[in-house]
């Protein structure tokens, strides 16, 4: 006869395993299409073309103004503006850089900073779609009454590929999956 404790343990084994399913399933395999706008766009740095689609997202008037956050304490207005020639215009009037957020919750804060700075109450968030789920989560928490709009990088690896043929890409969806569980439970704990 099983004990309580190894039955609530196979429940939770259970559990998580369903759960990481569920999370795989939410995650877009084909780059985002958006059709409305927000009053801003934020950008969540650490992948592939991230920066350069939220740009375009702003050249082509989805937002009023685009906020890149976790940037290197390195990287300049100009540095960027090098990389990406077509947005120059936009670029100048319009961006914002946070060297300040070393994380996704650090990324949450800042962007909470400067949706109130700006009065906005709306906006789009572009980040890679392994890391949307979290980045979502983190962003309600401290921005509980804005309105929310996903527009998921899609990195050429997990278009092509699916996500269990790879150890590299397996090891990444896992890993983010386990970060978005503790975010989800220190948000229960934890006030904006």
């Amino acid at each position: 006869m099983m004990s309580v404790t190894v039955k609530l343990a196979v429940l939770g084994a259970i559990a998580l395993v369903l759960g990481f399913f569920g999370f795989i399933w939410l995650l877009p395999s084909q780059q985002g299409k958006l059709d409305q706008n927000a009053d801003g766009i934020v950008v969540l740095t650490g992948g592939d073309s991230r920066v350069a689609d939220a740009l375009e997202l702003l050249a082509s008037g989805h937002g009023k103004r685009l906020l890149i956050t976790g940037v290197n304490a390195g990287t300049t207005t100009g540095d960027i503006a090098r990389q990406t020639v077509d947005y120059n215009r936009w670029i100048a009037c319009c961006v914002d850089l946070d060297y300040a957020a070393l994380n996704t919750l650090g990324n949450a804060v800042q962007a909470r900073r400067w949706v109130l700075d700006h009065g906005f109450t709306s906006l789009i968030v572009v980040t890679s779609a392994y890391h949307m789920p979290r980045a979502l989560a983190e962003l309600a928490h401290q921005l509980p009454d804005a309105t929310l709009i996903p527009y998921a990088v899609v990195s050429d690896r997990l278009r092509i590929e699916p996500w269990w043929s790879n150890g590299t890409t397996t090891r990444l969806v896992l890993s983010e999956y386990l970060k978005y569980l503790f975010a989800k439970v220190r948000m229960r704990f934890d006030s904006a």
